[in-house]
């Protein structure tokens, strides 16, 4: 039974052992909390924890705060699973599986083979390590604790000081209007139908009726640095653009703000960024990125395979970096976060 894209999973609680492999500081910058800049990061996806992960080598996890999509939340075996909140604590925690860039290393299956044994659903793979997380938070909840209070409590579980914030702690779903069938449910298209179906309208069900998660606003306003990760802007950052007051708080600190493109050379590193934009009537290149973000970020950061397309990015509006921006490992990524940084300081 193979899982599917993108469901992580952990053990939780004070008596369960804590992970071995938890974050290296041994590389991070010589800078102490009170020098070092506040980042504040607008995330959704791999490329999102990947860009984490080497934040975290740059300044310390305590001037870090990450304000992650939910709109990809779903309730299955009547449990609450937050995918790229996982996916997020995972990747900095260093107990991600690196081969597929979600869910845990040297996860087991065998849940899943006893679901697949009653004829249940196994479509959307949860491994036996990923339900301790999904019974943690699906427990909680039900005790009344808010989506925030609990992501907190799994994220200090992995011995994470980055402030992981849910960008709404109301319910938004990403509807995906797919052709020839209507509209299904983002992990419908995600994960069973393995995104490959052309999509034709997205919304986000919910989103005018959500206010922002506790201190999501508050760590825009503070942030020293804002970063759009290099996310599916559609999908990903485009949910959190759909909670009211995150986008004007966004255009109120645009010149602090830096956008990192999920397009390289006109295609996604990873998922159907490329193909949702040109589907959806965008551009699929760093020029179509630039048009999405020119209102509420100052500086596009676009990889050196696309230097050419420099003017069509500034054409927009919105100042062009050139550098490296495919973050192969963690050294990549903290290479990638310096120069966002210090792009953001110089502006």
């Amino acid at each position: 039974m193979l899982p599917p894209s993108n469901t992580p999973g952990s053990t939780i609680g004070s008596q369960m052992p804590q992970p071995d492999d938890s974050p290296t500081t041994s590389t991070l910058d010589a800078t102490s909390t009170s020098e070092a800049p506040t980042v504040t990061v607008l995330c959704g996806g791999v490329g999102a924890a990947r860009f984490l992960r080497g934040l975290m080598r740059v300044v310390p996890q305590a001037n870090i705060t990450a304000i992650v999509n939910t709109a990809d939340d779903t309730v299955l075996h009547g449990l609450h699973i937050s995918p790229d909140i996982d996916t997020c604590i995972y990747t900095m925690a260093e107990a991600i599986n690196t081969e597929t860039g979600w869910g845990l290393a040297n996860e087991t299956w065998q849940a899943m083979e006893t679901l697949e044994r009653y004829g249940g659903i196994t479509w959307f793979g949860l491994g036996d390590r990923d339900l301790g997380t999904h019974l943690y938070r699906t427990h909680r909840l039900a005790e009344g604790a808010g989506l925030t209070t609990v992501t907190a409590e799994i994220a200090a579980a992995w011995a994470l000081s980055v402030r992981v914030l849910p960008v709404t702690e109301h319910r938004i779903e990403t509807r995906v209007t797919v052709v020839d069938e209507g509209e299904i449910g983002f992990q419908e298209y995600f994960v069973r139908r393995q995104h490959d179906v052309a999509v034709r309208a997205i919304r986000f069900a919910g989103a005018g009726a959500t206010t922002p998660g506790p201190g999501t606003l508050e760590a825009i306003d503070a942030a020293d640095v804002v970063v759009i990760a290099p996310s599916n802007p559609i999908v990903s950052i485009g949910p959190l653009l759909a909670v009211p007051g995150i986008r004007e708080a966004l255009t109120a600190r645009r010149s602090h703000t830096v956008a990192i493109s999920p397009i390289v050379d006109g295609a996604a590193l990873k998922g159907p960024a490329d193909r949702m934009l040109r589907e959806l009537g965008h551009e699929p290149s760093v020029a179509g990125v630039a048009n999405l973000y020119a209102d509420i970020a100052a500086s596009l950061v676009i990889d050196e395979a696309d230097a050419a397309r420099e003017p069509s990015v500034t054409a927009s509006g919105i100042g062009c970096i050139v550098a490296p921006t495919i973050m192969s490992d963690a050294d990549k990524a903290a290479d990638l976060a310096r120069l966002v940084l210090k792009s953001a300081s110089s502006a």
